[in-house]
């Protein structure tokens, strides 16, 4: 007896997880956010990039503060100077 009819639902089970997973990881990827201050920044997540738009970077560039390390405290951040994206 052939175990095809049993396969077929596992595979689509599992490609269906392994979609839903990747669209679930890249969602807060492509959602950044900025704001004016950085106390304004009220739960940064591990990974996730905040652009803080406080003119402390030289022209021409913004501020990046990005979840870093995860602790027992939280979430850490590190701060650094990007270049700042046209605007259309």
């Amino acid at each position: 007896m052939s175990d095809v009819g049993e396969v077929r639902p596992l595979r689509f089970a599992i490609m269906l997880t392994s979609a839903v997973t990747l669209l679930t990881l890249a969602a807060p990827a492509a959602a950044q956010q900025q704001v004016s201050r950085e106390q304004d920044i009220v739960d940064l997540r591990l990974g996730q990039k905040i652009q803080v738009d406080d003119g402390s970077c030289p022209n021409g560039q913004i501020k990046e503060v990005m979840g870093a390390t995860l602790t027992t405290a939280g979430v850490t951040s590190t701060r650094k100077c990007v270049p700042r994206l046209q605007r259309r």
